[in-house]
This record gives structure tokens, C-alpha cells and sequence, in this order.
């Protein structure tokens, strides 16, 4: 399958480790990446509000590069960010719905040999893994399946509401994908509270400490509910819940030490990848320091892959 592949500016600045692991998983689930390189940032839904047209016409341009791909047989657009395909949603729910509008950025277009046409199938690979691998085919490629692994899903913002834009159905459940891909994988789904709020990213430059308190509550909620690891689709909720977790800490006044997987990492992991090749190392708080990865989680990853990542062949060592 060849898809029109935008990564997104997070996963190549931020959180390279997931850049590199759908690069790594890819192959393994019959996926031909064409990267749109020259494809510019979503405007992440802020764009929009000070700017409609100019969000628009960067998506737009988005979508007519992957277009051009598509001609060239690539079956269909797919991103890697909750915040991308909210964004890019809303941008493309405009541009469809108005010909008049479409044909204004088209003119903006132009000059780079651009054209947006109405149509364009987008999504994310979360959605590209049920609806378009299927759950049955990746569960026929699971080499180690995540047993006992107690997984947390959390959505974000984007990818659940609003609910018709997103076009989640009683046909297409996209709200409950997670779930059905960390049971497809051989994990245990765990549910909590928070699993389809806003982690706080949004406001984190305007509010940090609201923001740190809602990162730090749906984490301390997963903990509660005794989950081993969260998987998000988002690379901006895995910064807000990775990367400031240790300040969540001290703004909810509680331990969390609560690993924080991009959905491809946990793909790998069931696929037969190490935590080496998925990046984990680059995590703030390392999934091979809190779990333990050599017996009652996940069977076949040994001491040596753990030495590899961690420096350490003792399994839960902090």
C-alpha cells in the first residue's frame, strides 16, 4: 500500500523517534511511505484563528501535493499527529464545501503548479490501521504479542471531536480504535477517566500550571486504574504527557512515573522491533526503566535489548 505521507513538524523536531519508527514499522505492516517534505505545519488549529485563509491555503497546498502523489499511485494521504488531522479536517471541511473559497486559494496555488481538488482521502495511521490494514491482518503480523502489557489509550483533542467532522459513525467507530488496536496487538485496554480529554497542550504557554494539572490528573487517573503505559496517536500530548510529566509531578503533588508510547512504538513492540529501533531511549520517562519488559510483559524482549536502551540489564531498575 502506498500512502502520501505527512509526518508532521513535531515528529521531525520534537519527537524524532516517532519519524523513525513509523519509517521502522512501515515495511512490516506493507506500507510504501512517499513523504511530503515540502509540506508545510497544519497551523495546529491556532493558525486558523488569526488567520482562516492563510491556514487554509497551507493545508490546501498540503493536500495538493499528496494529490500529485496520489496520480503517481498512492492510495491515499496519511498523517501521524491528532492535531494534524483536526486541523487538516477543518481546513478541508471549508475548502470542500465551498467551490467559490477553493478556487480563491487555488490562485494562491498557482504559481507553485498547485491545485486542490475537492476530495481528498486524509488519515491518520491510527485510522489507517483498522480501516484500511485491518485489525485481523495485524494481528496475523504480531510476532511478540503484548501480553499483561496493561495499556492506557489516549485519543487527544482532534481525532474524537467534533464527532461529524471526524466522521465517526456507528459504521466507524474512530473513537474506539485504540482500544481495538492495543486488543489486536495482545495487550490489556485499560480505562480511565482522561482517555479522550484534552491532555493540555493547547494552553500550555498561556496557563502552564492548568495545563501541567490536566496532563498530571490523566496520568495519576491511568496509574490509579493500574496501567503499565499510555499510547497516544499525538506527538503534542506525548510532550505534554512525557516531556513535562516530571513538572505535572510537582503541580499535582503526586509520583506518576508513567510511560508514554507513540502508537507506531507499541505497533513495533507487538511487530518484533526493540526498543532500540522505536526509539524509546529518548523518552523522558523510559518505558524499560518502569516496566519490566523481560517476563511478565512482553516475551522476547531480554536483558541484552533492555543493556541496549537503558545501560542497565535489571529489569525495573529506575
Amino acid at each position: 500500500m502506498k500512502v502520501a505521507y505527512w509526518p508532521g513538524c513535531v515528529s521531525r523536531g520534537f519527537t524524532p523517534e516517532l519519524h523513525g519508527s513509523v519509517a521502522a514499522v512501515a515495511p512490516l505492516l506493507g506500507i510504501e511511505l512517499v513523504e511530503l517534505d515540502r509540506a508545510c505545519c497544519t497551523g495546529a488549529g491556532v493558525l486558523a484563528e488569526h488567520s482562516q485563509e492563510l491556514a487554509d491555503t497551507l493545508n490546501g497546498r498540503t493536500f495538493a501535493l499528496a494529490q500529485k502523489e496520489m496520480a503517481n499511485g498512492a492510495e491515499l494521504m496519511m498523517n501521524i499527529c491528532s492535531t494534524c488531522q483536526g486541523a487538516q479536517s477543518e481546513s478541508q471541511e471549508r475548502l470542500d464545501a465551498n467551490a467559490e473559497y477553493r478556487a480563491h486559494v487555488n490562485e494562491t496555488l498557482a504559481p507553485e503548479g498547485l491545485t486542490y481538488e475537492k476530495g481528498i482521502s486524509n488519515k491518520n495511521f491510527l485510522w489507517l490501521l483498522v480501516e484500511e490494514i485491518g485489525l485481523e491482518k495485524l494481528s496475523s503480523l504480531v510476532e511478540r504479542p503484548l501480553t499483561d502489557l496493561k495499556v492506557g489509550p489516549f485519543y487527544g483533542c482532534y481525532i474524537v471531536r467534533p464527532a461529524d467532522r471526524i466522521q465517526i459513525t456507528d459504521e466507524r467507530p474512530r473513537d474506539t480504535y485504540l482500544a481495538l488496536v492495543i486488543e489486536a496487538l495482545g495487550g490489556t485496554v485499560i480505562e480511565y477517566a482522561g482517555s479522550h480529554k484534552c491532555c493540555g497542550f493547547p494552553i500550555i504557554t498561556m496557563n502552564t500550571d492548568a495545563s501541567l494539572k490536566q496532563a498530571g490528573m490523566h496520568l495519576g487517573d491511568a496509574a490509579d486504574a493500574d496501567a503499565d503505559c499510555l499510547v497516544t496517536p499525538c506527538p503534542l500530548c506525548h510532550l505534554n504527557l512525557d516531556l513535562q510529566q516530571p513538572l505535572a509531578e510537582k503541580v499535582v503533588g503526586r509520583p506518576l512515573e508513567m510511560p508514554v508510547l507513540h502508537l507506531p512504538q507499541l505497533v513495533g513492540l507487538a511487530l518484533g522491533l526493540s526498543p532500540k529501533e522505536l526509539g524509546l531511549a529518548r523518552h523522558v520517562v523510559k518505558p524499560t526503566s518502569v516496566i519490566d519488559w523481560t517476563t511478565t510483559v512482553v516475551a522476547g524482549v531480554g536483558a541484552q535489548d533492555e543493556e541496549t536502551v537503558t545501560g542497565s540489564s535489571v529489569a525495573g531498575e529506575k
